[in-house]
């Protein structure tokens, strides 16, 4: 009876996705990448929308990459899916990719594409890549190769946007976001979002409904050369959401230790970077224990981070995927909140978060303003 079942889950699962494929995946005002050549405005659109596709000038030396992980209702499964571009410095290798890691297993898998593939809406955010969708509404997935088999599709709603003061500050990087030269931008899209729908993964099922989700954003040349960042929205309270990236960020031949991220409860989005006149005091005890205390006008923020079991992920150098770089999705982080008299406002911990802690990430400890 278990054999009729999944097969019976399967093929209605392949019926639904096949129509999905054929019909739902049509871009408003859709740009081919490789065809595109001018698009009047489009270049001051995005500077005000980091959510958006941001490389549309570029032939060379560059990746874009956008960052989806679900988790399901009970936390028994966890995916990450990231969806992007990559362009050599040469300009000759011009791919298109999706990345996933199985934050249970923490099982990878990285299926490329044609340039060719990859088109986008100038419109607002979405994507397409050969036949997988993607955008903050929802995704799709097609993917096939020797050893692999994922299709589906999930939707989000319910998004908690990260929103801007004004359009000379659009996004979590604040006005780092004009800043030329720099090898890496970030973005983030949603803070927090609740999930419908299943991805069958090798003949098994996915079930996200009523599980949460998170979306964020790269793009640039490079990744730092050394960073330590971490994210979760699966606390006890469910609409509570954190990030934190700190990371070693090059600039005109120099380099120096930058930092953002949001805490975000009761409706409120706490914002700390070097920018808004926040303190970071880093302490690592050793390779895979962070403590962490922000400070800032209103609250002061103590964060333990405890790296667990970790995935292999291809990252951009040059706009190359020829970087590997670890990541736990199944790390510990403990947040306390305290208010300008010493009283905790919250505290609590999960297991079900995001880590990465890559390169020589020990030369960041201290005090970062």
């Amino acid at each position: 009876m278990n054999n009729i079942r999944i097969l019976a889950i399967a093929l209605s699962l392949f019926f639904c996705f096949t129509i999905v494929s054929t019909q739902g995946q049509q871009l408003e005002k859709e740009i081919e990448f490789s065809q595109h050549k001018f698009i009047p405005l489009y270049n001051l659109k995005k500077m005000g929308n980091t959510t958006i596709f941001q490389g549309n000038k570029q032939k060379k030396k560059y990746f874009e990459g956008w960052y989806f992980k679900m988790v399901s209702k009970d936390g028994s499964h966890i995916m990450s899916v990231i969806p992007g571009i990559s362009l050599s410095k040469d300009g000759k290798d011009k791919h298109a990719f999706i990345q996933l890691i199985d934050g249970i297993t923490a099982q990878t898998n990285y299926y490329s594409y044609p340039i060719t593939d990859f088109s986008f809406s100038k419109k607002g955010f979405a994507i397409k890549i050969a036949d997988n969708y993607f955008s903050k509404n929802k995704i799709i997935l097609n993917l096939k190769d020797s050893i692999s088999q994922i299709s589906g599709k999930v939707e989000m709603f319910d998004l908690v946007d990260y929103k801007s003061n004004s359009f000379m500050n659009p996004g979590i990087m604040g006005w780092y976001r004009f800043v030329p030269f720099m090898q890496c931008y970030h973005g983030v899209i949603s803070l927090t979002h609740s999930l419908k729908g299943e991805l069958l993964v090798n003949n098994e099922l996915f079930d996200f409904n009523k599980g949460n989700g998170y979306i964020e954003k790269d793009w640039g040349n490079s990744m730092p050369s050394a960073w330590i960042w971490m994210q979760s929205n699966n606390f006890t309270d469910s609409t509570s959401s954190f990030m934190l990236s700190i990371a070693d960020i090059p600039w005109l031949g120099k380099s120096f230790t930058g930092f953002l991220g949001f805490f975000y409860h009761n409706n409120e989005i706490h914002r700390f970077a070097t920018y808004r006149n926040s303190k970071l005091t880093l302490k690592i005890d050793d390779s895979n224990v962070v403590k962490i205390k922000i400070d800032n006008r209103k609250n002061s923020f103590i964060i333990e981070a405890i790296s667990n079991n970790t995935g292999l992920l291809k990252a951009p150098d040059k706009g190359s995927m020829d970087r590997r770089i670890p990541e736990s999705i199944d790390a510990l982080i403990k947040i306390t909140m305290t208010d300008q008299n010493d009283h905790v406002v919250f505290i609590d911990s999960t297991n079900i978060a995001g880590l990465e802690m890559v390169g020589d990430f020990k030369k960041l400890q201290g005090v970062v303003k």
